[in-house]
């Protein structure tokens, strides 16, 4: 028999072969190439942007801090106050952060979860100009050593480094080295091991996820957890569609240890991979349907694009059609649009509109309460990081032949930067929309017939959020409006059943959605996107109004008419006057106005806010997920002004409470008028799946409308020109063979 410490050993190299075959981690690893059926996350040869140092090889042309998009990142210097941080700076914050204690006692123990911008007060925004001295750089961190939490402004100027507090629940953003290295953990439990081969999955097939388990108890206290869930991706690329059902890992993040392992669906077979994969080329690209093949569609613009973006490439400030605007990637935010201005036609003043408008958090609770689901009630941002998981946009697919592109430099886990490559997009589009129009008919005699195209400018990121895809578009128009828009793609996520058909299901089983596929059930599911929109209309000092339309009874002797609607203004006073539940049969529209300014005939200027498709949370306000998302209790809060509050989810969400949220926030009912206010939109859907959803789903859009409301004299784009065709290309179809 052999000794025990050779026993140890086989077992220990075992782990370590198992480790290096599994290629676990936390997405679909990236699309196949031609001789690589697939590529690991941590293969840090090419992805080496998300590894730490102590996965990263020696400097190259791949490192972090390289100019792999050509755009010249290292040598980069900040033009306006609200550029992010440079390569250099975040160099310069991570290495004075590394020396302050306790850091200095062993720097490459420290995991950065943050390293962004600390953007300047409002006033010193203000004050600056063009080419002027800037305020104070300083960087904002937030980092964990030794188990512990920490949070520092950096200022670069000065070399200063101030403690701040940090909340009393939660965790901070996981970064990528917590996902991947969660994932793997399992594979050094034998036990994981042998449930997964007994379920007839090949180790080097594994494809699993880190999925954030919020916070259902004191149980769940005092260290950093994760629950792993895992899938087979034999056979298709589509992994998440084929699902071993009933199989959580709970694993501690920091010590990478195996709590528990629950195994309740052996009965469950693993749906099959035919029909799954969605990659091109590897569907049937006739459909039988028939119709005529879609042809390419490219806009031309003969005398280039009508906007600019300052300073070129690495530039943020966008000018185009009378808005101005910065623009910047956030590592949890996504895009972060700051200083919208619009000049006003009537003066050629540029007016304030938006200070900062950003996705301040995603709430996603799926509906199924057992054992393997009741958990995932995710917060997309302030778990995963919604800029950390924005994928490089897709040429002539995501953005259009006239797009101009962004890049994104984040920290990664060690505190190095990196560049996340055409990360936004820009462009001026036109779909055959009309801006204004107005023809006389043949009664009046005049042979009016004036009409104005729509073009818009929008500015495109997209997240892929392991399965789920959101493409969150800013489109501002020529009249003033601003637009924010969020379409929702990508992939189901499914639990395993072991029905193939709906009549197999009993009367009394519920199946918590549809059945999608032979042994697929898409799971319902809401989600809620929470914008942050600091509006400053003409100036800092604003109020809301709530406008109410009532039916008003006309007397017996008045009129024919026995009811009309009347519009009544309503000022709230303080934040809890400022709480709204939109209702179809309350109609109201929602104004924040300067009261101190007005138009020629008295109106106090203003933006109003213009709900499209929404849904209401629809769960017990007490459940643990929504004590955690009651930012989604109301569609509408309106809070005073306080830079601390930015994240409807609070600073730590991982794990939080539900203590530090725009609910608890907003309890303290503040004064609002006339105040540097905040208004806040959440967005809704709820998803019953279908099976148009499987195995990709066709996007879905909802969207809301920020809409001058007197703020103009008149229609800002009367004198907006129309087009002539002497003006355009002259185009002709390809020759058909």
């Amino acid at each position: 028999m052999e000794p025990p410490s050779v026993r140890l050993l086989l077992l220990l190299l075992a782990a370590l072969l198992l480790l290096l075959l599994s290629r676990s981690t936390i997405h679909l690893f990236f699309p196949a190439s031609a001789g690589n059926r697939r590529v690991d996350l941590l293969d840090c040869t090419r992805f080496s942007f998300w590894c730490s140092s102590k996965h990263r090889p020696s400097p190259s042309s791949t490192s972090p801090s390289s100019d792999s998009s050509g755009r010249g990142h290292s040598n980069t210097v900040p033009t306006h106050p609200l550029d992010p941080l440079t390569v250099r700076e975040m160099n310069a914050a991570r290495s004075l952060l590394l020396a302050q204690p306790p850091f200095s006692n062993a720097p490459s123990a420290v995991a950065f979860h943050s390293l962004a911008l600390a953007e300047p007060d409002k006033s010193a925004i203000e004050a600056w100009s063009n080419g002027g001295p800037f305020p104070s750089r300083r960087a904002a961190a937030v980092a964990r050593f030794e188990g512990k939490p920490y949070a520092f402004e950096v200022d670069l100027d000065s070399g200063a480094v101030t403690s701040l507090p940090v909340p009393a629940s939660g965790y901070p953003t996981m970064n990528i080295d917590d996902m991947t290295s969660s994932t793997v953990a399992p594979l050094g439990d034998a036990a994981f091991n042998r449930t997964v081969i007994a379920r007839g999955v090949q180790l080097a097939d594994l494809a699993c996820l880190p999925l954030s388990l919020g916070w259902y108890g004191s149980a769940e206290e005092e260290r950093r957890l994760v629950k792993v869930q895992c899938y087979t991706s034999e056979g298709t690329a589509n992994f998440y569609m084929r699902p071993i059902e009933g199989l959580t890992v709970l694993v501690d993040v920091d010590t990478k240890e195996v709590i528990e392992i629950s195994d309740r669906g052996r009965d469950i077979p693993i749906p099959k991979a035919e029909g799954t994969d969605y990659r091109y080329g590897s569907v049937d690209g006739g459909g039988g349907g028939g119709g005529l093949p879609l042809k390419p569609i490219s806009i031309e613009q003969p005398a280039g694009r009508g906007f600019e973006v300052e300073g070129g490439d690495g530039g943020h400030v966008v000018r185009w059609a009378g808005w101005e605007m910065h623009v910047r990637a956030d590592a949890r935010a996504g895009v972060v649009i700051s200083r919208a201005k619009v000049r006003d036609p009537e003066t050629g003043e540029w007016r304030g509109v938006l200070h900062r408008g950003f996705v301040s958090e995603l709430f996603v609770p799926y509906m199924d309460p057992t054992e393997a689901w009741y958990f995932k009630t995710y917060m997309d941002a302030g778990e995963y990081g919604f800029g950390l998981q924005a994928m490089p946009l897709v040429p002539l697919n995501d953005c259009p032949r006239n797009a101009y592109y962004m890049d994104g430099v984040f920290a990664a886990a060690d505190g190095r930067p990196f560049v996340r490559e055409n990360m936004v997009c820009i462009y001026e589009s036109y779909a055959g929309d009309i801006a204004w129009r107005h023809s006389e008919s043949p009664i009046t005699g005049l042979p009016i017939r004036e009409a104005r195209p729509k073009v818009t400018l929008v500015i495109r990121m997209a997240a892929s959020v392991a399965n789920y895809d959101y493409i969150v578009d800013w489109i501002f128009q020529t009249d003033g409006l601003i637009r924010a828009q969020v379409g929702l793609s990508g992939i189901l996520m499914v639990r395993g059943t072991q029905y193939s058909h709906l009549n197999q299901f009993p009367s009394d089983d519920d199946s918590y959605g549809t059945i999608l596929a032979e042994n697929i059930v898409g799971v319902i599911h809401d989600h809620f996107i929470t914008f942050h929109l600091d509006l400053d209309v003409d100036g800092t000092n604003n109020s809301f109004v709530r406008v109410d339309l009532e039916r008003q009874d006309t007397g017996s002797k008045e009129s024919p008419r026995t009811s009309y609607l009347k519009a009544t203004r309503r000022v709230a006073r303080t934040e809890k006057e400022a709480q709204v539940k939109l209702s179809l049969y309350k109609p109201a529209e929602f104004h924040v106005i300067n009261p101190s300014r007005t138009t020629g005939v008295g109106n106090p200027v203003g933006y109003k806010v213009v709900p499209a498709g929404t849904a209401a949370s629809l769960l017990d306000p007490d459940d643990p997920p929504q004590r955690r998302g009651a930012f989604t209790n109301n569609q509408i809060w309106v809070t005073q002004f306080n830079k601390t509050e930015e994240w409807a989810g609070g600073l730590f969400v991982y794990q939080s409470k539900g203590d530090d949220t725009l609910a608890e926030w907003s309890e303290r009912d503040r004064p609002i008028e006339n105040r540097d206010i905040v208004l806040w939109y959440t967005m809704g859907f709820h998803h019953i799946p279908c099976q148009e959803d499987f195995p990709v789903m066709p996007t879905v859009s909802a969207s809301f409308d920020l809409k001058p409301v007197n703020f103009f004299e008149r229609n800002p784009i009367l004198s907006a020109p129309p087009h002539f065709a002497k003006d355009l290309p002259v185009c002709t179809a390809a020759e058909q063979e």
